[in-house]
């Protein structure tokens, strides 16, 4: 063999070796890089049963990551001087007492677009009112006409107002009388807001006209005027409106001026 040929062999044979040694090499590095992915993975999986085993851990975390959220969006919001983003409830809506009158029954909605011009309030918080006597008077076996007229003498309205015995909200039901009434809404508080005031007053109503056996003794109970000579012209005024509002709901026009709201504070409210 000569010089040259020995030079090829050898070249080729040290290219050979090169070749297997790259070879090796590769696949040693692809292995070990296989085995690191499932170390690692395994690391993860193992990372998250220890995670969501531990709920404490976990509540804490998510806590700490909504905390911090929530403050970049409350930094954000104050940069650009948005305040109601920061304040933002969406499901806010569903604490408003309200109606689209649209969506009543003729009958429901007449009385409350009258109402609602009559005692100067919006006419979707009324419809809600309207809607819930109509509702709670069938169940109670009591007019619903006759439960708006009190509503509307007693308070004109206003679910907040207090006369000076401590009669309160929309029906002016005597609060610290029937907190037994108001345990299962929650509370005494209850008392202000006006479906659970509607309520509580129609089951107060409802066991007066029972005790004193007909409607117009009934209100007098409800005012607390029943051992009294005179009930300073309750009765008359609910009433009056009373018959104002069957008018309406029968599609008739009011044919009397309607009474005018009686002050809280110049009511009787010794016993309802």
């Amino acid at each position: 063999m000569t010089a040259r040929q020995s030079l090829i062999s050898l070249a080729r044979d040290t290219g050979a070796a090169l070749s297997l040694f790259v070879k090796d090499i590769g696949q040693g590095l692809l292995v070990v890089s296989h085995n690191t992915f499932a170390l690692l993975g395994f690391a993860l999986v193992a990372a998250l049963m220890v995670f969501y085993s531990q709920a404490d851990l976990r509540q804490r975390l998510e806590g700490e990551v909504f905390g911090w959220l929530h403050a970049r969006q409350e930094a954000r919001a104050e940069a650009s001087g948005d305040m109601l983003s920061t304040l933002a409830e969406p499901d806010a809506i569903g604490r408003a007492t309200a109606t689209d009158p649209k969506e009543l029954p003729r009958q429901q909605a007449a009385v409350a677009m009258w109402l609602a011009r009559r005692y100067k309030v919006a006419p979707e918080p009324v419809s809600r009112l309207v809607k819930e006597a109509f509702e709670i008077g069938q169940r109670a076996h009591v007019e619903p006409t006759l439960i708006l007229a009190i509503m509307a003498i007693e308070s004109g309205f206003n679910p907040f107002a207090q006369s000076a015995v401590g009669a309160q909200g929309l029906m002016q039901v005597m609060t610290r009388v029937h907190d037994d009434k108001y345990e299962v809404f929650g509370g005494n508080h209850a008392a202000f807001d006006p479906i659970t005031n509607l309520r509580v007053g129609v089951q107060v109503l409802k066991e007066c006209i029972q005790r004193a056996g007909g409607v117009e003794e009934g209100l007098r109970y409800y005012v607390g005027a029943a051992n009294l000579p005179d009930d300073a012209g309750y009765t008359g005024r609910v009433l009056a409106e009373h018959e104002q509002l069957k008018a309406v709901a029968n599609g008739r026009p009011p044919v009397a001026k309607p009474a005018a709201p009686a002050v809280a504070d110049e009511r009787i409210a010794l016993a309802h």
